[in-house]
């Protein structure tokens, strides 16, 4: 949700090469239900998502806590799974 120009400093100190959204309107992070209310302030909301080759969303795992990631040995467990055709 940060403006894009907030972004570019942001990739520029960590030197990531993947696209990064700039969404300073929500508008995504809405779609997704990603919007966090906290202390009066809206912030973007932790989520991993697991999509195929298709566009379908196969796998979603949000939180309230900004200090809560998925673990990646999780979210190979669920690629894994979801490779295998288990749900």
């Amino acid at each position: 949700m940060d403006p894009p120009e907030a972004t570019k400093k942001h990739l520029a100190r960590t030197g990531w090469t993947y696209t990064f959204l700039s969404d300073s309107k929500l508008e995504a992070l809405r779609r997704y239900d990603l919007v966090h209310h906290t202390n009066g302030q809206d912030i973007a909301r932790p989520a991993e998502f697991l999509i195929d080759p298709t566009g379908t969303v196969r796998w979603v795992d949000k939180t309230d806590d900004f200090r809560i990631r998925t673990r990646p040995e999780t979210v190979i467990e669920v690629f894994d799974r979801l490779k295998a055709g288990e749900r």
